[in-house]
């Protein structure tokens, strides 16, 4: 990983470490694939720190231009999916 994850300064650790178990989550979906539940269970808890839907779409964004990877499409295949589906981005 050649890159820093979008992170905020007025974060708490624990804030901190949950937004980056998200990303790491994204990243396996496009590595190795990732459970459907681990990806919900990851993103509601990036959803508490950042409520705003405006936010989340910047850190989105900022993440995607630094890594590759569409966390937006990784959510999004996740709650569409079904329990126990392997949830894998697809590399542009």
């Amino acid at each position: 990983m050649d890159y820093s994850y979008p992170l905020r300064i007025d974060w708490t650790t624990n804030e901190i470490i949950s937004v980056t178990a998200f990303y790491d989550v994204v990243e396996k979906g496009y590595e190795d694939g990732v459970e459907r539940a681990e990806v919900i269970r990851a993103y509601r808890e990036f959803k508490t720190i950042v409520p705003s839907k405006s936010e989340e779409k910047t850190l989105f964004k900022e993440f995607e231009q630094a890594s590759g990877y569409s966390s937006y499409q990784i959510v999004k295949a996740a709650q569409e999916g079904e329990d126990g589906q392997l949830i894998k981005g697809k590399q542009r």
